[in-house]
């Protein structure tokens, strides 16, 4: 089964510097940058924990409590939608917008709301744990943000579960990101 989340775009890597967005079909939401190897990892070890209470399910189900099994194959099918939720996250965009998925909740701004983008040196969440570090975030700034009452946000860090490790790989999503607000924000 294709799961096109997983896979990122990769024409940028391919493309030349003249064609900043190579992509035919800019109305489909994609994410820029691949999944980490940290969300990767938990991702599955998810689906390996899955895997042994969908087993456990059927051992269940053969000793003849249903209901035991019923409960353990729920608890499975729990488990698989977060493994898949965890590997949705991250920054996606497209002709629309921006859209920021995470485990809960998928925030989409439009373009047209959007100030600017930019990387900033500042402190940030290590693995999306309290813990702050010193480090590098993509900063959406919104032009209500008066309004809302809210400060910047931090789209991506150098320092979460899909650059970890990976500053190169950080330092090209958010040069494709910006791109495409310069692209697609309208200059006022």
């Amino acid at each position: 089964m294709p799961l096109p989340f997983l896979t990122a775009d990769h024409a940028f890597d391919d493309v030349a510097d003249d064609a900043a967005l190579p992509f035919d079909d800019r109305d489909q939401w994609r994410r820029p940058y691949r999944p980490g190897p940290w969300r990767v990892g938990a991702s599955a070890l998810l689906l390996l924990l899955a895997s042994f209470v969908l087993f456990a399910a059927v051992i269940i189900a053969f000793t003849g409590s249903l209901a035991g099994a019923a409960v353990c194959a729920g608890l499975a099918v729990l488990v698989i939608v977060a493994s898949l939720r965890l590997l949705r996250m991250g920054t996606w965009v497209s002709a629309h917008g921006l859209r920021r998925v995470g485990f809960l909740t998928t925030q989409t701004v439009a373009w047209a709301q959007v100030s600017a983008v930019r990387t900033a040196q500042q402190p940030v969440r290590w693995l999306g744990l309290p813990r702050t570090v010193q480090g590098q975030a993509l900063i959406l700034v919104r032009r209500d943000q008066g309004a809302q009452g809210g400060g910047p946000q931090a789209l991506l860090t150098d320092r979460n579960a899909d650059f970890l490790t990976r500053h190169e790989a950080f330092n090209r999503a958010a040069d494709s990101i910006e791109v495409w607000a310069d692209e697609y924000r309208p200059t006022a």
